[in-house]
Order: structure tokens, then C-alpha cells, then sequence
């Protein structure tokens, strides 16, 4: 089995930071991409950012320069380092992970369970 487990969010001010963690774990042979995604109330779910295994990313246009995201490959893990947070961001953030069980399976998209920032105004 696999686990994604975020950490990291909380309540916090406009204009200020949080950094969220997303730990995989489990039966993993390989991680592709891992990415970062948001869901505010009403709204779908939307790509924040996303990191290949080599270190290539993507942000979601809006985000550029106050959102981060970063891994540690040795320790299954992805980070998104948010600034200068507005009211807007608030959202339940999940994090994804395209990973292979074995060597012998295809990658599968494997989902945390979330962690809700708030930023109050």
C-alpha cells in the first residue's frame, strides 16, 4: 500500500507563509511527478505546481513567484513553500504522486487526504 501524508497548513494572516509537506510511503519502487493541488469551497479542484523526479516544474500561471515547490528524492517527499498569502488561497491543498509499486506495473496517481490553509484577511 501507499501513503501520501501533507503537513503544513494551518491559519495564517494575508501576507504571510506556509511551507507544506507531503510525505510518500509504502511499497514504492519509482516516483514520477509529484504535484501539489487546491480545492476552495465551490470551486474544482486546480493544479497548483508540479516536480519531476529530475527536478522540472510547473506552476499554475496566477502563483508564479509566491508559490514553490521543491522534493527531496531520497526521502519521497515534495514541499510548497507559499508567500506573501493572500485570501484567495484559501483551500484544502492535496498532493499527488505518479509512482510504480514494482517494476513490473505502471505508474498509478496515488493522493494525500489534504491539509486545509486559511488565510484570514
Amino acid at each position: 500500500q501507499v501513503q501520501l501524508v501533507e503537513s503544513g497548513g494551518g491559519l495564517v494572516q494575508t501576507g504571510g507563509s506556509l511551507r507544506l509537506s507531503c510525505a510518500a510511503s509504502g511499497t514504492i519502487f519509482s516516483i514520477n511527478a509529484m504535484g501539489w493541488y487546491r480545492q476552495a469551497p465551490g470551486k474544482q479542484r486546480e493544479l497548483v505546481a508540479s516536480i519531476t523526479t529530475r527536478g522540472s516544474t510547473t506552476y499554475a500561471d496566477s502563483l508564479k513567484g509566491r508559490f514553490t515547490i521543491s522534493r527531496d528524492n531520497a526521502k519521497n517527499t515534495a514541499y510548497l513553500q507559499m508567500n506573501s498569502l493572500k485570501a484567495e488561497d484559501t483551500a484544502v491543498y492535496y498532493c499527488s504522486a505518479d509512482l510504480r509499486t514494482t517494476a513490473y506495473r505502471p505508474a498509478n496517481t496515488y493522493w494525500g487526504q489534504g491539509t486545509q490553509v486559511t488565510v484570514s484577511s
